[in-house]
């Protein structure tokens, strides 16, 4: 028996059998691709890389065992501890020897800034032909300024390279370049004029001709050879017919007759000098105090029981007879100058509310530097911000 169906009722059958279709294709689909997963928000971890450790509560303070807590600024979080990333402070190392910091207030008291004349943007008054711009003062520093003033004999250096944010982006410069005058136009600025990250400045056609958007360290060669940059690799130092790369453990004995991929460490010293308490004698730097490194046992107990360490403990492989002036830094600038004489009796404590510094005597002064000199400075020595820096 076949039963006949009007036209407006086969239109319907056949759209009903049409969705159908389209569901069972869904479902056949369905069974042969895996579900997509959303990706879960990414929670930064604190602990040493390769370890598995459980989230701590929200209640809980996590502690660092080994440097403190994470106000340290000697604490690395496991994000800094690769690559590029763990070049947080702009270290300048002279064949593998820290002289100093590219940080404006721990900037030597001898090198002075030179004063570029800069366009920057004004208010424009409504109904006038104001440009919309002024003409302004931009404080920059000659790299041969600042090698001179931590002491090095500029004609001396055989290479000094400037590192950007990728290994790549290393900036060499030779011996002849350093005594073309291009060199006088060769000069870091910072990113806020007086504080932040400092930033290269190189003329065309000067060196590798390579320029970043920031300097991540400075290194400079006199006696040492200076690793080659070498096209997708970064900066080796190689032999001929020897192309294995090996894992620079900071043993000078690796550096000979092979080959290193340098951006694991400072060439010749190791890994990246990160935080610290960095002391300065007449603009070189002299010792760094690491607070995870003080010896508990010897420190004092205050009454609220906190330890407190002598200075002069600290400071034993500096020459502090001849001092005279004492200057605290923090924050990029000198901030207080404190009694030479104070130097042998003076204490200091290293707890989390020195923001990754230390409490310098009784009056819990924070510093995060020290610059001692054997003179005294005169007020017109020091750096001083002007409103072309604002």
């Amino acid at each position: 028996m076949v039963m006949k169906l009007s036209s407006r009722s086969s239109v319907v059958l056949l759209a009903m059998l049409a969705m159908l279709g389209v569901v069972a294709c869904r479902d056949a689909k369905s069974k042969e691709e895996p579900a997509k997963l959303q990706p879960a928000a990414v929670v930064p971890t604190t602990t040493p890389e390769g370890s598995a450790t459980a989230v701590p509560k929200k209640d809980e303070k996590e502690k660092d065992k080994k440097k403190g807590d994470k106000e340290d600024s000697d604490w690395t979080p496991a994000e800094h501890k690769a690559g590029m990333a763990r070049w947080k402070d702009t270290g300048v190392y002279v064949d593998g020897q820290p002289v100093g910091f590219l940080s404006w207030g721990e900037l030597p008291i001898g090198l002075k800034p030179t004063w570029v004349k800069d366009k920057v943007s004004d208010r424009k008054r409504p109904g006038t032909n104001d440009p919309g711009w002024k003409w302004a003062r931009q404080r920059m520093y000659k790299f041969k300024d600042y090698i001179k003033a931590v002491g090095v004999d500029v004609r001396s250096i055989k290479e000094l390279h400037v590192y950007g944010p990728k290994m790549s982006m290393t900036l060499i410069v030779t011996q002849k370049d350093l005594q073309t005058p291009l060199s006088d136009e060769f000069m870091f600025r910072f990113g806020m004029n007086t504080g932040g990250k400092a930033i290269a400045h190189s003329p065309g056609g000067f060196g590798n001709g390579k320029v970043a958007d920031k300097i991540s360290a400075v290194m400079i060669y006199i006696k040492k050879t200076p690793p080659s940059l070498v096209r997708n690799e970064g900066l080796t130092l190689s032999k001929v017919g020897d192309p294995k790369l090996i894992e620079w453990k900071g043993d000078e004995s690796f550096f000979e007759g092979k080959k290193i991929e340098w951006e694991r460490g400072v060439p010749y010293y190791g890994e990246p000098i990160r935080g610290g308490i960095r002391i300065y004698l007449d603009d070189k730097l002299a010792t760094i105090i690491k607070r995870q490194e003080l010896d508990p046992k010897l420190a004092t107990t205050s009454p609220d029981g906190e330890l407190h360490w002598k200075l002069a403990d600290v400071l034993k492989t500096v020459d502090t007879t001849k001092v005279v002036d004492v200057w605290v830094i923090r924050d990029e600038r000198r901030a207080e100058k404190l009694p030479a004489a104070d130097l042998a009796t003076m204490t200091f404590a290293a707890s989390s509310q020195a923001k990754g510094g230390i409490l310098l005597t009784e009056k819990k002064i924070r510093t995060q530097a020290i610059a001692l000199h054997t003179r005294a400075l005169k007020p017109e020595e020091l750096p001083a911000v002007t409103p072309d820096d604002e």
